[in-house]
């Protein structure tokens, strides 16, 4: 297993086939915070029927393609967390994790940022790891650690990210793109 930086955040972790835990199967999770006391990421690749407007009309109009609320994980369904570009550092309501990327606080109101949103995607629940959780799933070869780029987070197919990310890569990884959803009908 190689050498982990001592945070992954801001790095995708890409479910291996076949991850037995039907919540993360073909996931593609944004790691929002990593360190000595655990993990917390969101799944990017699960939208649900709930449009963003319907739930959070003032939000949506800062909402990207395809509009809707995503399933962030199986931790805390009635969390909400909001994965936006546009603010900074310094910002009240946000909190920096990658780049011009972040999290921005919903329960303020939109008008009220002292800064313009150029995309915005709200998530419900979210996924966790404990304390040398995480480290333990990587040495048993349950994600894929890889490199996020601008688009990822904000894909306006969401549902093709598993296969789009490992498609990119580099070496053996790339291959498990074409792995089939279910490999008895290989």
């Amino acid at each position: 297993m190689p050498i982990l930086p001592e945070t992954l955040r801001g790095q995708l972790l890409v479910a291996t086939p076949p991850l037995v835990d039907p919540n993360f199967d073909r996931s593609v999770v944004l790691l929002l915070e990593h360190g000595e006391e655990g993990a917390l990421g969101i799944i990017l690749n699960r939208p649900t029927d709930a449009s963003l407007v319907s739930v959070m009309p003032e939000w949506h109009r800062h909402a990207s393609a395809p509009g809707v609320v995503f399933s962030g994980g199986p931790v805390a369904p009635e969390a909400v967390i909001a994965l936006a570009r546009g603010g900074y550092d310094a910002a009240p309501g946000w909190v920096s994790v990658l780049g011009g990327m972040g999290t921005v606080d919903v329960g303020l109101d939109p008008s009220d940022l002292e800064f313009e949103l150029s995309e915005l995607r709200v998530f419900v629940g979210y996924a966790g790891w404990g304390p040398g959780q995480l480290e333990s799933e990587l040495a048993q070869d349950a994600w894929f650690v890889v490199a996020t780029t601008p688009a990822d987070p904000f894909s306006i197919d969401p549902e093709h990210l598993w296969r789009d990310v490992l498609r990119r890569q580099r070496g053996r990884i790339a291959l498990f793109a074409n792995h089939p959803v279910d490999p008895e009908m290989n």
